[in-house]
C-alpha cells in the first residue's frame, strides 16, 4: 500500500460564482497539490464538499482529477454514504472513472450498531478489487468505529486501512497493535498526525496540505528517517 501515499490531501472542491463544480479549477488545483507534497488525493470527501453534490458531478470529479495526475498519484474516491447499496453503485462506477481507491466514512445519522457497521464496510470491500480505507469520524457521524471492529474489518483483503479522526489516542493504539502490520492507519486530524506516528500510525489524510504540504511531507520524512526532534 506504498503506492497510496503517507500524504493525502483531502482535497477541497472549487465552485464558480454561479455555484457550478469549477472543473477546471478541480484540475489546476490537483496538479498543484502532488507537487507540493501530496502522493494522492481524496476527491468528493467532506472536505470536499460531497452531501451538496450530484452523483453526475462526483463522477466527473473522479475522471478530472484521474486525467491531471495520472500515474503521478493516486485518486481515493469518497464513495462512502448511510445507504450501503448507494455506496456500492457509486463505488463501482467511481472505479470505471479511474479511482484508484475508495474512502468509506462511518455512515451519519442512522447510528448503526458495530455489527451494522461491519456489514456495511464488508458489503462495499466484497462489491470491489480496489483498495478502501475506513473513515472513522465520531464528532460528524455521532457513531464511533470501535477498535474491535476495525480489527474484524482489517482482515478483509480489499480493507487496506482507516482515517482515525476520533482524537482518541488510547483507541487508536488499540487499533494499531490489534491490526496486521500491512494495515495502515492515517491520522484525520492534522494536529494528530505526530503523536499518530509515535504509536504506528503511517500518515495522515490533511486538509492543512492544500498550503502547508512540503511543511508537513518533511515533518513525516522527518519522523521516519529517525529524526524526531526535526519532525516535532
Amino acid at each position: 500500500m506504498a503506492r497510496i501515499g503517507r500524504v493525502l490531501t483531502a482535497m477541497v472542491t472549487p465552485f464558480g460564482s454561479d455555484g457550478a463544480v469549477d472543473y477546471a479549477q478541480a484540475a489546476r488545483l490537483a496538479t498543484a497539490l502532488l507537487a507540493s507534497g501530496s502522493d494522492g488525493l481524496v476527491v468528493t470527501g467532506t472536505t470536499g464538499e460531497s452531501p451538496v453534490l450530484s452523483h453526475d458531478e462526483k463522477l466527473r470529479l473522479y475522471e478530472t482529477a484521474k486525467r491531471a495526475v495520472g500515474d503521478r498519484g493516486t485518486i481515493i474516491a469518497g464513495v462512502g454514504t448511510y445507504d450501503t447499496a448507494a455506496s456500492v453503485a457509486l463505488a463501482r462506477e467511481a472505479r470505471e472513472a479511474g479511482a484508484d481507491g475508495f474512502l468509506l466514512v462511518v455512515p451519519y445519522y442512522n447510528k448503526p450498531p458495530q455489527e451494522g457497521l461491519y456489514r456495511h464496510f464488508t458489503a462495499i470491500a466484497d462489491a470491489t478489487d480496489l483498495p478502501c480505507i475506513l473513515y472513522n469520524v465520531p464528532s460528524r457521524t455521532v457513531t464511533n468505529l470501535a477498535a474491535e471492529t476495525v480489527a474484524r474489518l482489517s482482515s478483509h483483503p480489499h480493507i487496506v486501512g482507516i482515517k482515525e479522526a476520533s482524537g482518541n489516542l488510547d483507541q487508536i493504539s488499540k487499533i494499531i497493535a490489534s491490526c496486521p502490520e500491512d494495515f495502515l492507519v492515517w491520522s484525520g486530524n492534522d494536529g494528530d498526525t505526530l503523536p499518530m506516528l509515535a504509536l504506528g500510525g503511517y500518515g495522515v489524510v490533511s486538509v492543512a496540505s492544500h498550503v502547508v504540504g512540503r511543511q508537513i511531507r518533511d515533518m513525516i520524512e522527518r519522523f521516519v528517517a529517525g529524526d524526531t526532534k526535526g519532525a516535532a
